[in-house]
């Protein structure tokens, strides 16, 4: 990336040397996600002036390492969407998420739109693919997609018998939803678009409501609705917002009921106004959700190998070489698949 807004461009750097805390990792794929979309047009500004390298859902094989990880050399690894420095006094606190030495490819340093990464090793996932249907570069959504609402679904303590709603279907709601599935959740699924409902409800969730042309009132009776017909109980609410719209924001704000916990995953520039007594009345909980704590991702990556959590039929790959038209695709809201670029 030269400037936000513009395309991006071919470059060729030379390959990087190694400090002994890092590697480099050949990439096989690394997924378009929305942060991606609003670094370059949704004026979110990087950490790492441009120019850069964008992308932070990395997938590959290690090829050279620093002198302190020598025991990843050849691995085939996921990379994690954010590394903390695991030193600090947040990190031994077990706060990592919020470190303040963390490093975000694709925002932080060069990302893995490219051949190559250098990304430090530290918190590096080796996978094992053997005997999986899967390719590594299919994993790559696992650094974001996938973990970030495994983690959201780890602060909402979504279990067995749990009502879930999830506000957006889109490229993290989907895996939201088969997340809460995978933990034996009801899920209720809302989005404007009856295809992506269609596939929810394909792959397993309870129910569905299109939000399209609903007011607040109207929406809050439909998922009542929604909620009783699948036997779920009419309190203490999970409700996973993954639209990053301001609308889906309210909504989950507005579907807040006694007990509630409401989890904002999706993120948007847009600003709301809410009542925020709500949260007071109902004694209900609102939490952030940053990324995914690098020491779960051995989990998230076991449950998605043993297809507990489905990853294929949600990714279609394309040549990095493609990736503007890509881009193009995914604002114009043309792709039905996560996108994983392909160097």
């Amino acid at each position: 990336m030269e400037e936000p807004g513009s395309p991006l461009v071919r470059a060729s750097r030379p390959i990087p040397e190694l400090e002994p805390t890092e590697v480099l990792v050949e990439v096989a794929g690394c997924g378009l996600c929305h942060t991606d979309l609003s670094f370059l047009y949704g004026g979110v500004q990087t950490k790492h002036p441009v120019p850069l390298t964008l992308g932070h859902e990395i997938s590959g094989t290690v090829v050279a390492t620093g002198s302190g990880l020598t025991e990843l050399a050849d691995q085939q690894v996921l990379v994690p969407a954010v590394m903390p420095c695991g030193e600090c006094d947040l990190c031994r606190q077990g706060h990592r998420r919020v470190c303040r030495a963390q490093i975000m490819p694709g925002n932080d340093i060069d990302g893995g739109f490219a051949t190559h990464v250098k990304v430090p090793g530290k918190y590096v996932c080796p996978v094992d693919l053997t005997g999986s249907s899967l390719e590594l570069w299919q994993l790559s959504v696992v650094a974001d997609a996938v973990t970030t609402p495994y983690q959201a679904a780890e602060r909402a303590a979504v279990g067995t018998g749990d009502t879930v709603i999830v506000i957006g279907a889109g490229g993290v709601g989907t895996y939201g939803v088969l997340v809460a599935l995978a933990r034996g959740a009801k899920v209720v699924v809302l989005d404007v678009d009856q295809s992506k409902l269609d596939r929810m409800q394909k792959y397993g969730a309870t129910a569905t409501v299109n939000v399209k042309d609903l007011d607040a009132r109207a929406v809050k009776k439909a998922v009542k609705q929604a909620v009783k017909e699948a036997g779920g109980a009419p309190w203490r609410w999970k409700i996973l917002e993954m639209s990053g719209t301001a609308a889906g924001q309210e909504t989950g704000y507005n579907l807040l009921n006694f007990g509630a916990t409401l989890a904002v995953v999706g993120f948007t520039m847009a600003k709301s106004s809410l009542r925020l007594s709500n949260i007071m009345a109902f004694d209900a909980t609102v939490v952030g959700n940053w990324g995914c704590d690098a020491t779960l991702y051995p989990e998230v990556v076991a449950q998605v190998l043993e297809e507990k959590i489905p990853v294929k039929p949600f990714v279609k790959s394309y040549p990095l070489d493609d990736i503007n038209q890509v881009i193009d695709d995914a604002r114009a809201h043309k792709l039905t698949e996560r996108a994983v670029l392909v160097p």
